[in-house]
């Protein structure tokens, strides 16, 4: 089994789980589990599953995956170094960059190396004007 990242998409749940697509969507109705919809991706269908304690403790009660409940409680909890308020902006760009395809963060390397943190942050038009 893979980790559970704290947002994932239904392939990727259900591949780290061992389920069909169409088991995960379905529990994400029956569950009521939180969503959001994937920036970029059209027709509103494509949505990241917020991985929070609710949808672990229904996983660990499936029979397939009851015996992971306890690797779950077992694990450290994930450290933080970034500072609180920078926190949540890491943790979007960490699960951005996860998401990508390698061909993607590929283009991205390539991007970055050719025009630098300054370069990379003027295309997304929030460089700093004063530096």
């Amino acid at each position: 089994m893979k980790i559970l990242h704290s947002k994932m998409t239904t392939q990727e749940l259900a591949h780290c789980v061992g389920m069909a697509k169409q088991t995960i969507n379905r529990w994400i109705r029956e569950q009521g589990w939180v969503t959001e919809p994937i920036p970029g991706v059209k027709g509103g269908r494509a949505r990241l599953i917020h991985i929070d304690q609710n949808v672990r403790e229904f996983l660990s009660t499936t029979p397939k995956l009851r015996h992971l409940s306890l690797s779950w409680q077992l694990a450290e909890p994930e450290p933080h170094y970034a500072s609180p308020e920078l926190e949540p902006v890491w943790r979007k760009i960490t699960d951005t960059l996860s998401m990508m395809t390698p061909d993607e963060q590929q283009h991205l390397h390539l991007l970055l190396v050719r025009e630098g943190l300054s370069g990379f942050l003027r295309r997304l038009e929030i460089a700093d004007e004063n530096a």
